[in-house]
């Protein structure tokens, strides 16, 4: 295993977050290598952790002063033994090959989790839809498509949106596979309901995050009835962890955007966050708004001087990082644990640092890795493409329940897996075990490929 993890790191020496997340799956899954030595001749690790196919194009795009911008387009189609790739765009300045292959790497796992026949992909570009006006974003999509349309299709590749790609995104990144494809094909998930869409979608990662923390909480006999909440973030996951968590009895105290936070003592109610989603959905505005309309929160901006995130250091029984990857540090996870936290469930994609994940497990609390707690959106994407090879839609109730039971079954899966290879309790060890035996079984069945 050291042997792989240094050919990974000699192959790709300045790809660090993409070394991150191999070490940690590497790290749960040592235990099943020693139990199946055939892995280690079959070079499993060496094959898991390669890409299957990385592709990387030029976006040229004008923007609405008549001048050229050029961006980065990529995919990374990591791994389909278990079904066509499955993982969003991103579309934000930090994307860079490293970023992707971390999450295509993660998705493979987190697919394989859901029980849906799903493989692993990400990709993206670093356009940054900030500040851009409409038709910016749509004359920048139908270029990213008219390279990426070769590529993807709804039995090879199906792209789901990320950070930076919502519905509007969505919406011109079809319209363009449409024209030049000409089909109508479930190729793309996170779609408009009135068009191929799945309801639940846009709150499908973060409800299933609260299914799972309320899976967690439950192994201990207890609810998430009354109990004082920390979230991170304010897109789509933030939103609907907060609708969620307040539908079950919670109370959310803390939201977040890239300038800052707001911190509200007296919770975050359901007429609080139909504000925060018209502010941040429709007029794209900043979480530091809220204060203005609710005078008795407190907003803390951003200072980059500080070795930690005071958003993590108030009083509370959970935490649902939200955000993005690496936001909680060691001395963040030390501020939650001495304040009270209980558990942690990320809604983000590994939102938490190797330092800071050590200490949640030696702490003892329950913490839901993201590859198991935030499968909710790729399980609905999953679903999605369901109904699109049916040409139907089932209501939100059908796919609420699903989601709920899909949840239900990765949260059993993660204790299963984590008791059969002597490590209870350990969702981390548990979630990288289950899904990685799935896949490298797969690949094992399907020969040398």
């Amino acid at each position: 295993m050291q042997d792989a993890m240094k050919f990974v790191k000699d192959r790709d020496p300045d790809q660090k977050e993409f070394h991150q997340a191999v070490q940690e799956v590497l790290e749960s899954v040592r235990p099943v290598l020693d139990r199946n030595p055939e892995y280690g001749q079959s070079r499993i690790i060496e094959r898991v952790t390669e890409p299957e196919r990385v592709i990387q194009f030029r976006v040229p795009w004008m923007d609405d002063s008549g001048q050229v911008q050029v961006n980065r387009g990529f995919r990374i189609e990591m791994n389909s033994a278990i079904g066509p790739y499955k993982g969003g765009l991103r579309f934000h300045p930090s994307v860079n090959l490293s970023i992707l292959k971390f999450l295509a790497f993660e998705q493979v796992f987190k697919n394989a989790l859901t029980t849906l026949p799903m493989g692993g992909g990400k990709g993206g570009s670093d356009f940054d839809p900030k500040g851009k006006s409409d038709n910016e974003v749509m004359r920048f999509c139908q270029s990213f498509m008219s390279e990426l349309f070769r590529h993807i299709g709804p039995n090879t590749d199906v792209p789901a949106g990320d950070i930076g790609v919502g519905g509007r995104e969505i919406g011109f990144l079809f319209g363009m596979y449409k024209k030049l494809r000409n089909e109508f094909t479930g190729v793309l998930t996170g779609k408009s309901i009135a068009w191929g869409g799945s309801l639940i979608r846009p709150e499908a990662t973060g409800y299933g995050c609260v299914y799972f923390a309320s899976e967690m909480l439950a192994t201990r006999n207890d609810d998430l009835t009354g109990k004082v909440c920390l979230v991170s973030g304010s897109g789509n996951v933030a939103q609907y962890t907060v609708e969620k968590l307040l539908e079950m009895g919670a109370k959310p105290i803390t939201l977040s955007d890239s300038s800052g936070y707001i911190y509200d003592e007296e919770g975050i109610d359901s007429d609080k966050l139909a504000f925060i989603m018209k502010l941040k959905n429709i007029k794209r505005g900043r979480i530091s708004e809220y204060v203005d309309q609710y005078p008795g929160a407190v907003y803390t901006p951003v200072d980059k001087s500080l070795d930690h995130n005071p958003l993590w250091n108030h009083k509370a029984d959970c935490a649902f990082p939200s955000a993005t990857e690496n936001e909680v540090n060691h001395k963040d996870a030390t501020n939650l644990i001495n304040n009270g936290i209980k558990l942690i469930a990320e809604g983000a994609n590994m939102p938490s640092t190797p330092d800071a994940i050590s200490h949640y497990l030696d702490s003892k609390i329950l913490y839901g890795p993201g590859k198991a707690a935030n499968a909710g959106g790729v399980a609905v994407s999953g679903l999605e493409m369901s109904q699109n090879s049916m040409r139907l839609n089932w209501p939100k109730e059908e796919v609420d329940n699903r989601l709920k039971e899909i949840m239900k079954s990765i949260h059993t899966a993660c204790i299963g897996a984590a008791e059969t290879y002597g490590q209870p309790g350990n969702y981390v060890a548990g979630a990288n075990i289950a899904g990685f035996l799935k896949v490298v079984n797969a690949m094992q069945d399907q020969g040398l490929v």
